[in-house]
């Protein structure tokens, strides 16, 4: 199994996540992505990261490829069983993608005065949402899930982002602590951004 991958985009980077935790045997290939190989050109027509090869089947979109590794590698689940908290969950991924990761992108590729606005739109929605980081120990579950998986590149970016969060986002700054202290977690880091926290 190979997965395509930047070193740097939280989009690669949720897919890594997926991999650690589930303890899957891949070769991660490092691209750049201004000159992707011609071979990843060819398996993917949309040319993009992350892609995943497994055996004949060639995936594109970190959202397919997190799915298709919890169902081609069930244990540890990273969703629940039950339909109702299935259900949460996958809504908590929509939200996260749909209302975090559009202010990510606007803060690695738009300019500053764009990006200033992101960056502040983004520390607010994390703040508003840290009573939910206290109530479980994990977010809004008792255990590590996709949720997680793509919420923490993102926390993990704050400080390269130049995003301070307010005071009250303790249990947020907790969360943070525990889970990037996990094995998992620590595994799925490039080099490059093992330095964001180094700054």
């Amino acid at each position: 199994m190979n997965l395509y991958t930047t070193a740097t985009s939280v989009e690669d980077h949720r897919t890594r996540i997926v991999l650690a935790e589930k303890d899957i045997a891949h070769e991660a290939i490092i691209v750049d992505p201004k000159k992707l190989p011609e071979d990843l050109i060819d398996l993917n027509p949309y040319g993009t990261v992350p892609t995943l090869v497994d055996r004949d089947l060639v995936l594109y979109n970190s959202r397919v490829i997190m799915e298709y590794l919890e169902e081609r590698f069930p244990h540890p689940p990273l969703m629940p069983v039950g339909p109702v908290a299935r259900a949460q969950a996958r809504l908590a991924l929509f939200r996260v993608e749909n209302d975090w990761y559009p202010l990510v992108d606007i803060i690695v590729n738009k300019p500053e005065k764009s990006a200033a606005k992101a960056r502040k739109e983004l520390a607010e929605s994390i703040a508003a949402t840290a009573s939910v980081f206290d109530a479980m120990p994990f977010f809004l579950s008792e255990e590590f899930s996709l949720v997680d998986a793509s919420i923490l590149p993102i926390l993990w970016r704050l400080k390269h982002f130049g995003i301070e969060l307010p005071k009250n986002c303790k249990p947020v700054e907790d969360y943070m602590k525990r889970m990037f202290a996990r094995e998992g977690f620590q595994l799925s880091l490039t080099e490059a951004e093992r330095e964001y926290r180094l700054l």
